[in-house]
């Protein structure tokens, strides 16, 4: 059933709504927030986002950390349905399984249409704060990357806390990406060009599974992006504070994620906090992209400084007036989409400089349709 048609008629209207005012001059979307214009740590907040968090705040989702995992969701996948745009035409999609931590986990690949080829492979994780999200979820982020990134894009689907709490997250990470390179070749792209990535806690996967590549004998990827990412469960950071309200992520809902997924574990951790490894040399170069007003992105600038001081080439780019899941919303904000664009463009950048090599049929190469 298409998207559209899983929404209230109400929803279908907010979200006709919330594109056209997209479209407002920034000067009338700050007086529709009403509010004066958002300037902190030096950073005028974008008009659209301004209006945007507005309006979710006049909606009245319950917050989420007042909410059981299951409820928290099903509010996710319905606020996922609000700001979906419409689906970007890939080359094709499918559902498959790949290798997880102790057994089979579902992922779906999108295969780019741009001529030439192989193309690059891109293993995405989703983010969620390692208890919600899925592979619907960022559906439209993974056709986004693939289109302008011009890559192909494996989305897996990690187990998720409460259920499989830590370190299920990152064990599946890692299982998931070794057998995404060992089987490149059969998903038509290029195994000397496989990246991983994801965003906020797929971030932290993406980051922890290249430091495991590095200390386990690989194989591992030849870039890393990291969207957002949380790095230090450990120790709050000014970003922390600066905007623990008001700004979508919330020091309550981070606080709420972590309690789910790290229960009793220390959180100084390196699986849980990959900034506190004691060894950061050896790793793929990495695109780093931080939000202004985003309670991580203190976090996530230290990691790509850690990672430059250890000798990895690191390309850091913080959107200075965005929040923190603007991948998400790409569909229906055009700051989003336009930033969303640009780090796609950046990552297509980085990988063009890798040398391809032609792929080589696999001998294990039996993916299993779902």
């Amino acid at each position: 059933m298409p998207r559209s048609e899983r929404l209230t008629s109400r929803e279908r209207a907010e979200r006709r709504a919330a594109r056209a005012l997209a479209g407002l001059s920034p000067r009338a979307q700050v007086r529709l927030s009403r509010k004066p214009t958002v300037r902190l740590d030096g950073q005028t907040l974008e008009p659209e986002i301004q209006m945007t968090l507005a309006l979710l705040e006049r909606r009245g989702d319950p917050p989420m950390e007042t909410l059981s995992p299951a409820e928290a969701r099903a509010q996710t996948r319905r606020q996922a349905l609000l700001v979906a745009g419409r689906p970007v035409p890939v080359g094709a999609v499918r559902d498959l399984t790949v290798d997880g931590g102790v057994g089979p986990l579902p992922a779906r690949l999108y295969s780019s249409d741009e001529p030439g080829g192989p193309h690059p492979l891109l293993v995405y994780y989703h983010g969620g704060g390692f208890v919600i999200g899925d592979l619907d979820s960022h559906d439209g982020v993974c056709r986004m990357l693939c289109v302008h990134a011009g890559v192909n894009v494996l989305s897996v689907d990690y187990r998720l806390a409460p259920e499989h709490p830590f370190p299920a997250a990152v064990e599946d990470g890692r299982a998931s990406l070794r057998w995404a390179i060992e089987h490149a070749g059969a998903l038509g792209a290029d195994p000397a060009r496989v990246a991983v990535g994801g965003d906020s806690a797929g971030g932290n996967i993406s980051a922890v599974a290249c430091q495991l590549a590095a200390r386990d004998g690989g194989p591992g990827p030849a870039l890393q992006l990291l969207i957002y990412p949380a790095t230090d469960a450990s120790t709050p950071r000014p970003s922390t504070g600066l905007f623990a309200e008001g700004f979508f992520l919330t020091r309550a809902q981070m606080d709420w994620f972590t309690a789910h997924y790290v229960a009793a574990h220390d959180l100084t951790d390196p699986r849980m906090s990959p900034l506190l490894a004691d060894d950061l040399s050896g790793l793929p170069p990495a695109l780093v992209i931080t939000a202004g007003f985003d309670p991580l992105r203190d976090e996530g600038e230290d990691y790509a400084a850690a990672l430059r001081a250890a000798g990895t080439p690191v390309v850091l780019r913080r959107f200075p007036g965005l929040i923190h899941g603007f991948v998400n919303a790409a569909g229906i904000s055009r700051v989003s989409r336009d930033a969303l664009i640009e780090l796609a463009g950046a990552t297509r950048a980085m990988l063009a400089l890798l040398p391809a090599r032609a792929a080589q049929p696999e001998r294990d190469a039996e993916l299993t349709a779902r």
